[in-house]
């Protein structure tokens, strides 16, 4: 059976079940697998296999203690109707790469796939665990992990859901889609701050004992739906695993043929995943990780110091504007050989000086790595450049890897196959999307959706139709200051 240790050695293992209802280890380390599972199946084997087949095969490798059964159960009820493409997750063609397009859930974002069954995955386990107390998922969000959250936990029996955003710091369409969320138990705030702000407060919320048993007198414990959390992570490879099985079945490439990865990524959860798909069996050359002017991951990936000592930038692909890198240390980990010592101190430092230096070992493992980022100026002309030669319309977040990946090409020669992460419908972001293609200025967010519609004639995905209409139900914007003071409001009157 695999059990899950915490990535600074001070805590105890725990079943998948377990680490998926705590979220973050007692040490404020994260749950990683003791090993990483081979493949179940040969890829050759899966071509012409639907999503969830391959779905559940890849998370039951992960999560031993769950029965394949319950597995299946959590596969079916989240991959459903909700998904607007028939294949869950279209792998499409267009300029010199294969785009992974990961947004066709019920909120236009690639944390649909995930946070689509993490609340079967997590009510499964407490049922295992018989887990008494009510569970309150807490997560900060840089504008999709919120909303994909809030539609996943939304009148979930036994959870609560609180979810802290950047109030100026996400799209007009972004906020809207978590403001106007209904279900009895969610809870929206936003709060003047940045991401790095909502996600360390929430660190510091999950990682106070005493408050911890306040809550717990109460008959609650807290939870995450942040990549923090396993339950969250190992869903996503399931779609890399996918996504080479669809260039197979394709003929872009032979089996046993490695492929380039390209991530955009601001906190590393969604580019971690691509590597433990690796680790699983998954012929990968290199890992491509596309940062925005925020380009923290790109230093460090080229130099091996990670510094948060640099200007903080309000960009136009703001899921993106992320400075602490919370997945990254799953990754060290990792590197490192397993050695939580290692990675405690590292993150010591990080608190301590803002900045840390790996070790040689960990810059070797970091070797099938590349790294680039790209200026808001050349996230346009990519999303502009996408449009006209190939009639395909990406979202900026998406722009960014297809430019960083274009850089590559011209650096390197490397004529790979390459898999684009596409993390995001044009639409969420559709304001800049329209300046990008040099399209008239609109009164709001909505009236661009409707004008970027009209021109490209790509369908508006159905949770963002009428949005404007809905009732905004969540008006609280609190300093970060205040984040545990209104989780215990919250909870403390259930």
């Amino acid at each position: 059976m695999i059990r899950y240790k915490s990535t600074r050695g001070h805590a105890a293992q725990k079943t998948a079940s377990q680490a998926v209802i705590r979220g973050i280890a007692e040490d404020r380390g994260l749950y990683v697998p003791d090993s990483v599972p081979a493949l179940p199946f040969a890829l050759s084997d899966m071509t012409g296999k639907p999503y969830k087949e391959i779905a559940a095969a890849v998370i039951s490798a992960f999560f031993t203690d769950y029965t394949a059964e319950e597995i299946l159960a959590c596969v079916d009820g989240a991959y459903d109707a909700k998904f607007e493409a028939d294949d869950i997750v279209p792998v499409v063609k267009a300029g010199d790469a294969h785009f992974l397009e990961l947004y066709h859930g019920k909120t236009a974002a690639f944390k649909d796939m995930a946070l689509s069954i993490l609340p079967y995955l997590l009510t499964t386990a407490m049922k295992k665990e018989k887990e008494d107390k009510k569970v309150a998922i807490l997560t900060a969000t840089s504008g999709d992990t919120g909303k994909a959250a809030l539609e996943g936990f939304a009148d979930v029996e036994g959870t609560e859901i609180i979810v802290f955003f950047p109030s100026d710091g996400v799209s007009e369409v972004q906020k809207r889609q978590m403001t106007t969320q209904e279900g009895s138990n969610t809870h929206v705030f936003g709060i003047t701050g940045n991401f790095d702000d909502a996600q360390t407060g929430v660190k510091n919320i999950f990682a106070d004992e005493a408050f911890a048993e306040e809550l717990a007198a109460h008959g609650v414990r807290l939870s995450s739906a942040n990549s923090i959390n396993i339950g969250r992570l190992v869903p996503q490879v399931a779609y890399y695993v996918y996504a080479y099985v669809k260039l197979l079945e394709n003929g872009t490439i032979r089996d046993g043929e490695e492929i380039n990865i390209v991530v955009p990524t601001g906190n590393f959860g969604n580019i971690l995943a691509a590597y433990y798909a690796s680790k699983m069996g998954v012929p990968v050359h290199r890992f491509i990780c596309a940062s925005n002017r925020n380009n923290v991951l790109t230093d460090f990936i080229n130099t091996g110091t990670y510094d948060i000592n640099r200007e903080f930038y309000c960009t136009n692909s703001p899921s993106m504007d992320i400075l602490i890198s919370s997945n990254l240390e799953r990754l060290l980990y990792h590197l490192s050989g397993d050695d939580g010592d290692t990675v405690s101190d590292l993150m010591e430092k990080l608190e301590k000086d803002k900045k840390y230096t790996v070790s040689d070992r960990i810059r070797d493992g970091l070797s099938c790595f590349a790294a680039g980022y790209a200026d808001e100026g050349e996230t346009e002309e990519a999303i502009a450049r996408m449009y006209d030669e190939n009639g395909y319309l990406i979202d900026t977040h998406t722009a960014v890897a297809y430019k960083v990946y274009e850089d590559y090409r011209k650096e390197t020669g490397d004529e790979t196959p390459t898999v684009i992460a596409s993390t995001a419908s044009a639409y969420k972001f559709a304001a800049s999307v329209a300046k990008a293609l040099g399209m008239p200025e609109e009164a709001d967010g909505f009236a661009y959706v409707r004008a970027l519609h009209e021109k490209t004639g790509v369908p508006v995905p159905s949770g963002l139709k009428d949005l404007e209409k809905k009732e905004i139900r969540h008006k609280d914007v609190i300093d970060k200051s205040e984040m545990k003071k209104t989780v215990a409001d919250c909870l403390k009157q259930l």
